[in-house]
């Protein structure tokens, strides 16, 4: 008989035998598994009864935790202890041995006392180049689906925190009537979310701001109950996006910017690029940088390119080139049907019959 279960969540041993940052291992932990029981009946019925019963199990467990829980697993680890025996069955596995663990153990959810007891940590690969994987910047898609459901997670420590909330400071409030939550709070809160990639929009940030620890939260200035530091729902968001200035905001990420990187180089080039939000009402945001120095210069709502075109198009009889790229799959596939690309990327037109006589 085993039994699998969620491994570990923090191992020196085997975080340095993966190789991979304390940001992946939060991520990417539920890739790995821990086999914490393994019992053999005392009734044997064949020769080497564990070797086998283990090869056999790894061999189909990938798949199997693939259609139980939706993803699969790349990883298992396991503790032996070295007072009742010896981990010949995983040695014979292939398993590896890494090192023994400190001598701890787990009271509560977030307290630990030691024992001094510590236990030999065994792990072993299930597919080829399992710790390649895990380390890699990015993961394989059959395995990037889990890390995506991943809650993103602040890692600025409250220093961090409290000199962002300073500069925010300045920016004027609109409400007549202060909260449990300050504007700097909120805004730096968006500016958090948005610099750990959470999800955009009013539900992602209040959803990003549970994820907060206590002593995140008082660093950006929420006042505390009884409960200790709420944090804001999604509609305290939405009334913020509502109302908020967004001319003074855009002054003061400028000010920072200039502050922290000095003035954007006169000899840089100037890009311009439109995004057309999801949920934008029909307008576009267009956004102004440097590069190759990625300075910002600053945004606008503009109308969407379509609705450019339209106007240009109908209302004054220009004519108006349209570009659809690969990230727009349906789009192009059904312009390219009724519309045959060209055998070339505009050739040169050929000269009059005459041209190089009369040159």
């Amino acid at each position: 008989m085993l039994v699998f279960c969620t491994a570990s969540r923090r191992l020196r041993a085997r975080d340095r035998w993966i190789g991979w940052s304390e940001e992946q291992r939060r991520r990417r932990l539920p890739r790995v598994v821990n086999n914490c029981r393994f019992l053999l009946l005392p009734h044997k019925t064949f020769p080497n009864p564990g070797s086998r019963a283990l090869r056999l199990t790894l061999g189909r467990f990938s798949a199997g935790w693939q259609a139980r829980y939706g993803h699969p697993v790349v990883l298992v680890e396991t503790f032996v202890n070295p007072e009742q025996f010896c981990g010949t069955v995983y040695t014979a596995n292939n398993w590896q041995e890494l090192d023994e663990t400190g001598g701890f153990g787990r009271v509560r959810r977030d307290f630990h006392v030691q024992h001094h007891k510590p236990k030999r940590l065994f792990a072993r690969e299930l597919c080829r180049n399992a710790r390649r994987s895990l380390q890699a910047d990015t993961l394989k898609p059959v395995l990037a689906g889990i890390e995506a459901r991943t809650r993103p997670r602040s890692p600025h420590r409250p220093a961090q925190i409290r000199s962002l909330v300073e500069h925010l400071k300045r920016l004027p409030d609109y409400r007549k009537r202060l909260g449990i939550d300050p504007l700097w709070t909120l805004i730096t809160l968006g500016l958090l979310a948005h610099l750990c990639g959470a999800p955009r929009g009013q539900k992602g940030w209040a959803l990003f701001a549970k994820g907060l620890s206590q002593t995140q939260r008082r660093a950006l200035g929420i006042r505390r109950q009884a409960g200790g530091y709420p944090t804001p729902g999604a509609s305290t968001f939405r009334r913020l996006m509502a109302h908020i200035n967004a001319d003074a905001l855009e002054t003061i990420f400028l000010q920072v910017q200039e502050q922290i990187r000095g003035p954007a180089p006169a000899q840089e080039l100037i890009v311009l690029d439109g995004k057309e939000p999801r949920h934008g009402g029909g307008h576009s945001v267009l956004r102004a940088l440097t590069v190759p120095g990625q300075h910002y210069l600053g945004s606008a709502i503009v109308d969407t390119q379509t609705q450019t075109a339209r106007e240009l198009v109908l209302e004054h009889g220009a004519d108006f080139l349209l570009s659809v790229k690969d990230n727009q799959p349906p789009l192009r596939t059904r312009i390219e049907k009724p519309v045959a690309a060209p055998p070339a990327d505009f050739p040169p037109s050929p000269g009059p019959p005459d041209a190089g006589r009369q040159a």
